[in-house]
């Protein structure tokens, strides 16, 4: 029988590829190498191991995600956090996919992904934007199309087959991937920043 780190691991990429509904607890137990009933014997209930299965790679990457460094600036403390983001969100694939599939269905799930990990950390930046904004450093707009703009061209880092036809190498190496989140998070910031300049002019 697989440790839990595992455990919790396979149910995250099987969650990932085949959405909540696909991972049934056929499948699910296929994959973890265990007996029908191993799920709702060690967890309770499907839902309560995919709890699981989120508490364990979203805690752990928020503990990697670096705090910017006390008394920066607005704007330091906007690109610290977009650069933390894409920067963890390029090393947990399989994360961002499962974010990505549940973020476009209105399910208790969603709640429970909002109100216990995106909303407390979105929270750190929104008063750094708002000030930006009042200042005219970036272009006022609704939050939420800010968090857009930071938090979908994730997409780009993590979704490989659709980004080898756009023309992304091979077989890159995690220096590589690190390098892309960088240069991401840079184009992202200088969008947002390059708002408040035009709006000002």
């Amino acid at each position: 029988m697989p440790a839990e780190p595992e455990v919790l691991l396979r149910g995250l990429q099987a969650f990932a590829e085949l959405g909540y509904d696909g991972a049934s607890a056929r499948e699910l137990a296929r994959r973890l190498g265990v007996g029908p009933t191993f799920i709702n014997d060690r967890y309770g209930s499907k839902a309560a191991y995919w709890r699981a299965v989120v508490d364990a790679a979203l805690g752990g990457q928020l503990t990697r995600m670096a705090p910017a460094a006390p008394g920066s600036g607005d704007e330091d403390v906007v690109r610290q956090f977009v650069g933390e983001f894409h920067r963890v969100s390029s090393g947990e694939p399989y994360l961002a996919l499962l974010m990505a599939n549940e973020s476009a269905r209105d399910t208790e799930r969603l709640d429970y992904l909002f109100q216990r990990y995106v909303e407390p950390t979105l929270a750190r930046v929104v008063p750094s934007i708002e000030r930006l904004m009042t200042s005219g450093r970036m272009a006022r707009v609704s939050i939420d199309l800010v968090f857009s703009a930071i938090i979908t061209p994730v997409s780009g880092l993590v979704q490989e087959p659709f980004a080898r036809r756009l023309g992304r190498i091979e077989h890159l190496t995690q220096a590589d991937r690190l390098a892309r989140a960088e240069a991401l998070a840079g184009l992202v910031m200088d969008g947002l920043l390059a708002s408040g300049d035009a709006e000002r002019r």
